[in-house]
């Protein structure tokens, strides 16, 4: 009878003290993603707040960003960036060079191999049992009239995301649509930089700061 007593005061003892492992979030995209991690960053503002909340033990994140990439480029890196890492979750935030790239360098993504591709990648971390975030395209110009030039493939390719999300049970984070909104709310004389982006497209600080708030809002749900 006591060794049973001992046997069950030992582990509830071991129970007490098991290591929980921090959740690990990969963020997977372009340049966008790459600046995240520097002092302004989103990244660095979701880590800030992990300090100022004690977390830090809770949340493990690591950028995976590189300018210039679009969805095929995302494909052909997911292992050695993503996977290495053994995450629990990976946020996917790309289309602006599908789009963008079209105009200035004629090496944008088609959409039939945009989805493809994405739908590929999707299902290689699904495999994995690796949770996945897909976040829509923000911006290429912040005019809230749709005048920018490159408007109607941004938003074709936007809904693209959110009808993947939808039918492989992802998680959203329509930044599409959040930074349309907040547009309309603080960009009275139609500009087309400077609202939340210093360029059209690269996060300011204002923009930093959303983008940390609505992936805070996503990542952290159960």
């Amino acid at each position: 009878m006591k060794k049973v007593i001992l046997l069950l005061v030992a582990a509830i003892a071991f129970t007490a003290f098991k290591i929980v492992k921090p959740t690990k979030i990969v963020f997977f995209g372009d340049s966008i993603t790459q600046a995240a991690v520097g002092p302004k960053g989103f990244i660095t503002l979701l880590k800030d707040d992990l300090v100022a909340k004690q977390k830090t033990g809770d949340y493990e994140l690591f950028g995976a960003g590189i300018g210039g990439n679009k969805i095929y480029d995302l494909y052909l890196r997911f292992e050695e960036d993503v996977l290495s890492k053994e995450p629990d979750q990976v946020v996917i935030w790309v289309g602006v060079n599908d789009v963008w790239h079209k105009r200035t360098s004629l090496t944008g993504t088609d959409p039939d191999k945009f989805v493809k591709f994405y739908t590929a990648l999707i299902k290689k971390f699904q495999a994995k049992n690796i949770k996945v975030a897909l976040v829509t395209p923000a911006a290429i110009g912040e005019k809230t009239d749709y005048t920018n030039d490159m408007d109607g493939d941004l938003n074709k390719y936007a809904q693209f995301i959110r009808d993947l999300a939808a039918s492989n049970n992802c998680k959203l984070i329509d930044l599409r649509k959040i930074f349309h909104e907040y547009a309309l709310a603080n960009n009275p004389k139609n500009a087309d930089r400077g609202v939340l982006t210093s360029d059209g497209v690269h996060l300011n600080d204002a923009g930093n700061k959303l983008v940390a708030d609505e992936m805070a809002k996503v990542i952290y749900a159960k």
